[in-house]
């Protein structure tokens, strides 16, 4: 015999939580699960649910309507109505990635030390066998290259409010440089590889902006 499976109702999903409704009906199963994020449960009717745990560990959990708990990410079970009734509960789960801010943060910074010529602030913002690629073509590899070319660079033009963000792993900035070599004004494009929390890759565009 099949065990029936418990029913998720998306409710509510953005960049900060994810609310699901989750409905069994008697015996209803969710399926072996890890759970990615910090949780809070709200149960919507009183109830008992069976809870099967890794190394063949199972308890018994119940369940007071309006009643409130959290768990915290990496939970890893397989969660069951044990009831004779159906039970239904709230999933709130806080979706806000950290690391997401931390990067946005590393990314505004070197930028605005780029802008300051504070070299100390730039090197602060990258690995140490970071690579970066050049307008030109050329590759700095390392923080040792990318110091001594940037202590050589006297004008290299000055971000003038470019729009930034961060998406996963890359992160872009864009906008008007005042200043660049060579030019009035240029149009930059600079694309951004993260590691952890730091600047791994950054690749540079340059074109001249339009009268």
């Amino acid at each position: 015999m099949t065990t029936p499976k418990a029913e998720p109702v998306l409710h509510i999903q953005d960049d900060r939580f994810t609310v699901t409704e989750w409905r069994f009906s008697p015996g209803a199963e969710t399926g072996w699960h890890v759970h990615g994020h910090d949780y809070v449960i709200v149960p919507l009717t009183d109830g008992t649910l069976g809870l099967e745990e890794p190394g063949g560990v199972t308890r018994q959990a119940a369940l007071t309507q309006g009643v409130p708990y959290s768990r915290r990410v990496g939970i890893n079970h397989n969660v069951t109505n044990l009831g004779k009734a159906p039970l239904a509960f709230l999933e709130v789960e806080a979706t806000h990635d950290h690391m997401m801010d931390q990067r946005r943060m590393v990314l505004a910074r070197f930028i605005e030390c780029w802008n300051l010529r504070d070299l100390d602030g730039m090197m602060d913002c990258l690995v140490e066998d970071c690579t970066l690629y050049a307008p030109d073509g050329s590759v700095l590899q390392g923080m040792t290259a990318v110091r001594a070319a940037c202590e050589g660079q006297v004008n290299r033009g000055r971000w003038t409010e470019p729009t930034q963000m961060v998406l996963g792993d890359t992160g872009l900035c864009e906008g008007r440089l005042a200043g660049s070599p060579g030019l009035t004004d240029a149009w930059g494009c600079e694309v951004f590889q993260f590691r952890q929390d730091r600047i791994a890759v950054r690749r540079s565009y340059r074109q001249p902006c339009p009268d």
